[in-house]
């Protein structure tokens, strides 16, 4: 496959067009060869550098580079080889990321946090040299990449080669409009509750696909609160950590209601299972001020095929889960309330690798919020905790 991508059409460019970028040398790497496992159907995971800078405070580098304005404004360094590197709770760092870039000019790409990190309470986003925006980067880009990280409840050990963010390449805008998601919907369906299509009157649309919360009808268990002061968790080490040191169980008041804390960190999930069909890309949108006095889900892409079973595997949709922060003040919020949304691009082609059926995805078919680093199996009877039930 030779890539020659026609700047007339649009879409996100899937998995097999993205191992050709890599080959044209759009994206390249200081340290050998980009892994074949870091492509994914609709991504890029851009893997950590060796060292973090510590810094006294956030920025964006505007009509300098970023290595002038790191100057300025960092407070060390950190060597994240050997060991690992250990990043304190709410403290900004930033880490020079492996790969570069050298983007054709009619040629964007966008990055956000992968759904583990977002799950972790971990704030990053990428910095480019001469930009005033985190996270997009202009067509025809020519560079390095960094990626500042605040970890925002665990105090976390990295090390070189982690993958924290993704990153996607687009032509063109090619975002689909409210009645295109509406059509969508009709001729594949995109949410299901309990197996079943939602219908077209059933959904919310406006500017995105509204997502509602699983709350329960009273007395669930619905989802996780970040313990305050616990462990280290060292963010190379999956399927490792028992739940109890960090979490504690969120159970819904009756009717299906709880009330958010200012500030607590919560895992909850969404009342309807999604399905991405491997046509389209989607992407959970950032806070709606609209909303509430909440933020709802930093981890951004959900990948073509994402709740999408081939047969004999019977998946219809998955559940999505939803990282939520009350500001302020306590914030109520019921059962089936919408807090967040999606929105939905074409692909330039169907990838030829799709989450959950050709990739292996901790996520699909998901009914724990938890992150991939924590344990999913129970423990013996007699070291039980309702976190397993």
């Amino acid at each position: 496959m030779s890539l020659n991508l026609d700047p007339n059409r649009s879409g996100v460019l899937p998995s097999q067009m993205i191992a050709e970028a890599i080959k044209s040398g759009w994206v390249h790497s200081e340290v050998g060869e980009i892994p074949d496992e870091n492509i994914q159907p609709s991504s890029l995971d851009l893997r950590l550098g060796d060292v973090a800078y510590r810094l006294r405070c956030s920025f964006l580098p505007d009509n300098k580079s970023v290595e002038e304005k790191l100057e300025r404004y960092q407070m060390g360094e950190i060597d994240l080889g050997g060991d690992g590197g250990i990043l304190e709770q709410n403290r900004p760092y930033l880490v020079p990321l492996v790969e570069r870039l050298e983007l054709p000019a009619h040629v964007r790409a966008k990055a956000n946090p992968k759904s583990s990190t977002g799950r972790l309470d971990i704030f990053t986003r990428v910095i480019t040299d001469r930009s005033f925006m985190f996270d997009e980067i202009p067509s025809g880009y020519r560079g390095r990449l960094y990626l500042e990280i605040v970890p925002r409840t665990f105090t976390i050990k990295v090390r070189p080669g982690l993958t924290l963010n993704q990153l996607r390449l687009m032509v063109g805008q090619s975002g689909l409009t409210d009645r295109d998601v509406e059509e969508l919907h009709q001729q594949t369906p995109l949410l299901f509750n309990g197996g079943t299509p939602l219908d077209t009157n059933e959904i919310a649309v406006s500017n995105g696909l509204f997502l509602g919360l699983n709350l329960g009808l009273g007395r669930d268990r619905v989802g996780f609160r970040a313990k305050e002061n616990s462990q280290l968790i060292d963010l190379s080490k999956v399927d490792h950590y028992y739940p109890d040191p960090f979490w504690e169980v969120v159970r819904s008041e009756p009717g299906g209601r709880i009330v958010l804390h200012p500030e607590k960190f919560y895992l909850l999930l969404s009342k309807d299972s999604v399905r991405i069909p491997p046509q389209y890309a989607a992407e959970m949108t950032a806070y709606d001020p609209t909303s509430g006095e909440l933020r709802t889900h930093y981890a951004g892409f959900f990948d073509p095929g994402f709740g999408w079973g081939k047969e004999p595997d019977g998946i219809i949709g998955s559940r999505a889960a939803l990282e939520v922060r009350a500001h302020d003040v306590p914030f109520a919020v019921e059962h089936g309330q919408n807090i967040c949304k999606l929105s939905f691009e074409r692909m330039l082609d169907v990838p030829d690798r799709l989450y959950g059926h050709d990739l292996a995805s901790n996520y699909q078919g998901q009914e724990i919020a938890l992150s991939k680093h924590f344990k999913r199996k129970r423990r013996t009877r007699s070291m039980q905790s309702d976190l397993f039930e």
